[in-house]
């Protein structure tokens, strides 16, 4: 249990120091995100926690990443005046998104989460001096420990007892000054709770809870009124206690969800406060407030708290490891962790800012998912095994974690009636097809098709923690595809011949339907990634895309995929920079070609990841060392920014460390207040065990 405690530690931990690496890229940078704009709406957050006298020789160990230096604070305060920085209450806000009085430029919310005594004797004072208000964001089960008890589900290095928290007889003092305002921060839900079979904690109020005893999850029902039970329960006590009333929902470790976010509106909160980073700008609901998180670290938070853009920027480089969980299972318990902890201390020593992790499981290698590694209504479980790696991933390394997932390549047992519901072609098959590899892939011109792998997506995201989605290559029609009748019918719908060799034979005809096919497979995608935001709101997508429609853009009629339509449709797209797999006479010319078509297109160096070609499929072999790293070199000097490598193979150490670490790690030296030669941003900084 005391091990399983470090997780939620580590998640935290692993959060601060994003923002710690988010910081000093900025700060290093040549130029900073544009200000924000100054609409009378737009707002910044911040999120604070105790304050302490010395912070860092305040613990004996190192610091809690949240603790700030009592100086800090004031010095901050003192900062944000002479910045032009405006200190907003909650209150302002609501008003300024109603149609009143507009906020003032670079209008910030200070909140403090936790009730941390320290907020009364050291925060409160400088609240009156400067005039600042704030919102306090209380956890009300620790608020009712008696007085000199400890406080249980505290998940600090150190217990603390009741004393290290403000007493309700304070909380009504500050909350009659008008400064204070305060928010629920849950009642027993700031803690964790069993995710997965081998017990990692959780966050609680966006986690299912796995029952030992019973080898089962909570269902959806147990779980969110588990959830809103807690919040109406700790709304009603900070009301009850100081009279003050509550609107507003803190979520512990900045975890939430969709439903949750419903149940707090019932419970009386339509306002919450999230650890997403960004202003919020007027598209940004109150409902999920971003919030910049403070650590100690930070002398002045200016650049990672205040500058901070929402979504990925362009500047922070993708580096990527490509791994196949097949690699990482095994039906020996002990030699799968044994595998596990392999992987960790391979990523570990590389130092990637993020992996690409497969989900599903393809033990004979033909692409399709033949069963899955997460509880889900539709496919057998090979293991419960993705929710542990992706988590040991995210809270031991520090990588983002995306979910490597087919799209339509799902092999349905045989007694699913939609088994045989799949994706067909014409015969004879062009002679473009054949040279094609065809994955078994379920056709998604029938909605019962595209409800059942949506269902899959969203048992993915409601019981694993991940950054992203990756969408395999699957995603993919030929040109002598779909002939299915439901695909037929959809032609029909569409106003085109509901047959293929007719479409095949008038170019402009033809190119209707390519254009139909490319677009059908990207809003499916875009559809499955709404699917799991329901529980994951800040999901990222990046999808495998082949060389050839990249090289040959009249080839995206044996395809059906487009690169312009990608950049434009995902924050990343994967292309297979792979010259062995796609036979290319003169590798390097064949990449120097695919760098070309890339830039040319509007962001493509931005959002584009080249992959990588790790072993020949062709040999079984693995590719050279030397011939890798100069492939990256080649790319990387023409001015490509991200990379991935597939496979890497951690169970025999191949491609050799030191070529893995050499193209994929994003750790720096800040020598002289410069990046090193890369421009890479610090890698997060890795949890302890």
């Amino acid at each position: 249990m005391k091990k399983n405690k470090r997780d939620l530690l580590a998640f935290l931990r692993m959060a601060a120091a994003s923002l710690l690496g988010l910081c000093a890229v900025l700060a290093h940078a040549q130029a900073l995100p544009a200000p924000d704009a100054d609409d009378g709406k737009t707002f910044r957050a911040i999120a604070m926690h105790d304050v302490r006298h010395n912070v860092r020789e305040s613990f004996v160990a190192e610091p809690e990443p949240t603790a700030l230096d009592e100086r800090t604070v004031a010095d901050f305060f003192s900062w944000l005046r002479s910045a032009g920085y405006h200190p907003v209450s909650l209150q302002q806000i609501v008003d300024a998104r109603a149609g009143g009085k507009p906020l003032p430029a670079r209008a910030v919310l200070l909140s403090f989460d936790d009730g941390y005594e320290s907020f009364y004797s050291k925060v409160y004072p400088l609240l009156k001096q400067f005039n600042y208000p704030a919102v306090m964001a209380l956890v009300t089960g620790w608020l009712e420990v008696p007085p000199g008890q400890i406080v249980a589900g505290y998940g600090a290095q150190t217990p603390l007892r009741r004393e290290a928290f403000i007493t309700w007889e304070q909380a009504r003092e500050m909350a009659a000054s008008g400064l204070v305002e305060y928010a629920s921060h849950g009642d027993a839900i700031h803690t964790g709770v069993p995710g997965n079979p081998q017990g990692n904690l959780q966050p609680a109020a966006v986690t299912h809870r796995y029952d030992s005893s019973t080898g089962r999850y909570e269902d959806d029902a147990a779980w969110i009124a588990r959830v809103e039970a807690d919040l109406r329960r700790s709304r009603g006590l900070i009301e009850q206690r100081t009279g003050a009333r509550v609107r507003a929902m803190v979520w512990p470790y900045g975890a939430y969800n969709k439903a949750a976010l419903r149940a707090a509106d019932r419970a009386g909160m339509p306002i919450t406060l999230t650890l997403d980073e960004g202003p919020n700008t007027p598209d940004v609901p109150l409902q999920t407030i971003r919030r910049g998180l403070a650590t100690y670290d930070i002398a002045v938070p200016e650049y990672a708290l205040l500058r901070t853009p929402a979504r990925p920027d362009p500047r922070v480089l993708q580096r990527a490891m490509h791994i196949d969980l097949d690699n990482v299972y095994d039906p020996d318990p002990q030699q799968q962790e044994a595998n596990l902890s392999r992987l960790l201390d391979r990523v570990q020593a590389v130092g990637p800012s993020a992996v690409f992790l497969q989900a599903f499981a393809d033990p004979d290698g033909d692409g399709a998912a033949d069963a899955l590694y997460f509880p889900n209504r539709h496919l057998p479980m090979r293991a419960d095994l993705f929710n542990r790696v992706a988590w040991q991933l995210r809270t031991r390394t520090g990588v983002e974690v995306y979910a490597w997932m087919p799209v339509l390549a799902f092999q349905l047992p045989a007694n699913n009636p939609l088994a045989g519901v799949r994706v067909t072609h014409m015969e004879p098959a062009s002679a473009a097809a054949r040279d094609q590899v065809r994955y078994h892939r379920l056709s998604p011109a029938d909605a019962r098709v595209r409800a059942l792998i949506g269902d899959i997506y969203e048992d993915l995201a409601k019981n694993a923690p991940v950054a992203g989605l990756l969408f395999h290559d699957d995603a993919t029609y030929s040109d002598d595809e779909d002939a299915s009748p439901a695909a037929l019918a959809q032609l029909a719908a569409q106003g085109l011949p509901a047959d293929l060799r007719t479409l095949r034979g008038d170019p402009a005809l033809r190119a209707r339907w390519t254009e139909f096919k490319t677009r059908q497979l990207t809003d499916f995608t875009l559809e499955l990634a709404q699917r799991a935001r329901e529980w994951q709101p800040g999901i990222l997508t990046a999808r495998n895309l082949y060389a050839r429609p990249v090289l040959e853009p009249a080839s995206q009629e044996w395809f059906a995929q487009s690169l312009s339509q990608s950049l434009q449709a995902y924050d990343y797209t994967a292309v297979m920079a792979m010259p062995f797999m796609e036979q290319a006479a003169d590798p390097k010319a064949w990449l120097e070609a695919l760098y070309r078509q890339v830039a040319a297109q509007p962001h493509g160096i931005e959002r584009t990841v080249f992959e990588l070609q790790a072993r020949d499929w062709r040999s079984g072999k693995m590719i050279d060392k030397d011939t890798l790293a100069g492939q990256w070199t080649l790319l990387h000097r023409l001015g490509a920014r991200h990379v991935a490598i597939y496979p890497d193979d951690f169970l025999e150490g191949q491609p050799p460390l030191v070529t893995v670490r050499d193209i994929l790690s994003v750790r720096v030296n800040l020598r002289g207040g410069k990046v090193d030669s890369l421009e890479t941003p610090p890698a997060l900084a890795p949890a302890k065990p």
